[in-house]
């Protein structure tokens, strides 16, 4: 049975319950002839006028660049091997302004949820601002938990999404603010 909720407080403690358990996501994107590519990430989370908002600390590689600068849309899976599983549905974004970078850098020290984070200086020793430290900024449009011991399905979409820009998704037009 699927449930469905617009309210993302209906779903956080689950949510961040499988984040703190999992840790790690794969997060998949797709080249400009929609092929679809995995790579296992670390991504933060915080919660911003009531919606989850996600940071993650990468480098900038050419392919990555590529994939999004042609198609924004993400997806972080998250599995464990007791079969409770996270998928996040978002658009991603570089995140270039100072204020950004230096969030997400705190994100990851204090952890996000907490218990979830690590020291990004062992990668990135020039701090938030190292020139090879970059953010991708999470915006989830839907958040789908599937629970392992009875396959119980909960998703959270809000009615309105987020909106950095007015990128769409799922083929509608992405509602300004946060509202």
């Amino acid at each position: 049975m699927t449930r469905k909720t617009a309210d993302f407080a209906d779903i956080r403690d689950d949510f961040f319950g499988y984040v703190r358990e999992i840790k790690y996501a794969t997060m998949i994107t797709v080249d400009a002839k929609s092929r679809p590519r995995a790579r296992v990430l670390f991504p933060v989370w915080e919660i911003q006028d009531g919606l989850p908002l996600g940071w993650l600390a990468v480098y900038k590689t050419p392919v990555k660049a590529a994939h999004l600068a042609n198609n924004p849309h993400t997806t972080y899976s998250y599995w464990s091997p007791r079969q409770n599983a996270a998928f996040v549905d978002s658009v991603s974004t570089w995140a270039e302004d100072d204020e950004s970078r230096h969030r997400a850098w705190d994100r990851y020290v204090q952890g996000g949820p907490p218990g979830v984070g690590y020291d990004p200086a062992r990668y990135w020793r020039g701090g938030p601002d190292d020139p090879s430290y970059h953010v991708l900024r999470i915006e989830p449009w839907r958040i789908q938990l599937v629970r392992g011991t009875d396959l119980r399905n909960t998703i959270w979409q809000p009615v309105r999404r987020p909106a950095t820009s007015d990128r769409t998704a799922a083929g509608d037009r992405v509602g300004a603010g946060t509202g």
